[in-house]
């Protein structure tokens, strides 16, 4: 079955640092670029990183410095490390994976930063 399955989601103290991991299979891992997104209430889904078929990676201003994505092509996953955590990073967070030809969304998974 082609599909991404993130998990690792969890409520978190400001200051925290939380891992997200997303699990791939079904489909060639190697050639497709990963990419994480979140969405919280009320606003459009925003792209927070992108690391390419090399391991080129990129950050949305919002998290540069305090996010790291890392892929691990033995056990096909995706990983987020997110450092510093603020309550602005609350939202869902969506693991894709996109090629020439397919573009794959996982289920999401929930990151609540709270005092």
């Amino acid at each position: 079955q082609v599909q991404v399955v993130e998990s690792g989601g969890d409520l978190v103290q400001p200051g925290s640092s939380l891992r997200l991991s997303c699990a791939a299979s079904g489909f060639t891992f190697t050639v497709f670029t990963m990419r994480w997104y979140r969405q919280a209430p009320g606003r459009e889904r925003e792209l927070v990183a992108t690391i390419g078929r090399n391991g080129e990676t990129t950050y949305a201003d919002s998290v540069k410095g305090r996010f790291a994505i890392s892929r691990h092509a033995a056990n096909q996953t995706v990983t987020l490390q997110m450092n510093s955590l603020v309550s602005e990073d609350t939202a869902v967070y969506f693991c894709n994976a996109r090629s020439l030809t397919r573009d794959i969304w996982g289920q999401g998974t929930q990151v609540t930063v709270s005092s």
